[in-house]
């Protein structure tokens, strides 16, 4: 049951080298430079995005993620999801609104799999980049780079699979729409939706907690897959995996990684989840055609290397 979460709202990003980050970011992947704090976070968004910024970019010794936030109907809803994630057992922080630039109060806690995640339900509104609120035109003037449309989702990987999809579709009210499962029929990778797409969220068990696999940035058209693989390569960018097919979700991808080592992915088509739909169901020993459809295996780098 639909319990008031609505959509990934912000991904927080360690990188090692700001300047080199945003060369990645803005000038590459086309994200949107909005803002700079005192604290030295950069705040990005896509230009499809109505919220003032998805992506904040902090500088750091290591690589990696910081914290998901997913936004929320209204404060009401804020303020029982909070209740439910104690009662659930979950520990439960809060921070204070404009601790993040433009946006309300948040709510934090850590899922099994070691990964921080926040709710939230204001955030200042900024609109849809370079287009007018009347009358729009249908795609801005000036874009750059890929011109990625919006952050889309994470693959995260840690332990605890089975009790953190638990923990998302019991308290969150998140729905299963695709999983992997053992021979022993146990998940062995959950991918969670709280809106009508394949996934906003996807987990995937692994011994480490807290790992991040990919962040996930939408293109419209295959056209614009194959456009940014050019890009990837003009740009002398490390590529991972693609263009190609995924048979979870039937996306189209791209994978490939900033200058700090974080695997980002670019994608654009894949299905669609109602929330009277079964989940698809994919068996681990068939997980190369799950992940890579075409090639039907699994290359070494995809899940080895990790930040």
């Amino acid at each position: 049951m639909r319990k008031g979460v609505i959509r990934p709202g912000h991904i927080q990003l360690r990188v090692m080298d700001m300047e080199e980050a945003l060369k990645h970011y803005r000038d590459l992947i086309g994200l949107i430079e909005v803002n700079r704090d005192d604290q030295g976070r950069v705040y990005l968004k896509g230009w499809t995005e109505v919220d003032k910024y998805s992506l904040i970019l902090v500088e750091s010794d290591t690589p990696g993620l910081d914290f998901i936030g997913f936004k929320v109907l209204n404060d009401e809803v804020l303020s029982t999801l909070k209740n439910d994630l104690i009662q659930y057992g979950c520990e439960v922080s809060e921070h204070d609104q404009g601790d993040l630039d433009a946006c309300g109060r948040r709510v934090s806690f850590v899922a099994p799999t070691g990964h921080t995640f926040e709710l939230y339900a204001e955030k200042e509104q900024t609109g849809k980049w370079g287009l007018a609120e009347i009358n729009p035109d249908p795609w801005p003037l000036n874009l750059t780079g890929m011109k990625a449309e919006r952050f889309d989702h994470c693959l995260l990987m840690g332990p605890n699979v089975p009790a953190t999809e638990a923990l998302f579709s019991k308290v969150l009210g998140f729905d299963l729409s695709e999983q992997v499962v053992t021979p022993d029929n146990d998940i062995a990778a959950a991918f969670m939706s709280c809106s009508m797409k394949a996934h906003d969220i996807a987990f995937v068990e692994c011994p480490d907690p807290g790992k991040l696999h990919h962040v996930s940035f939408l293109l419209e058209t295959w056209q614009d897959l194959l456009k940014a693989a050019d890009l990837l390569t003009m740009t002398g960018t490390k590529k991972d995996v693609g263009p190609t097919r995924h048979g979870l979700t039937s996306g189209q991808t791209i994978y490939f990684f900033d200058r700090s080592g974080n695997r980002n992915e670019v994608f654009c088509g894949g299905d669609y989840h109602y929330p009277d739909h079964p989940p698809v169901t994919w068996k681990a020993e068939d997980l190369g055609k799950a992940i890579f459809y075409h090639e039907l295996y699994i290359h070494p780098t995809y899940l080895e290397v990790l930040t």
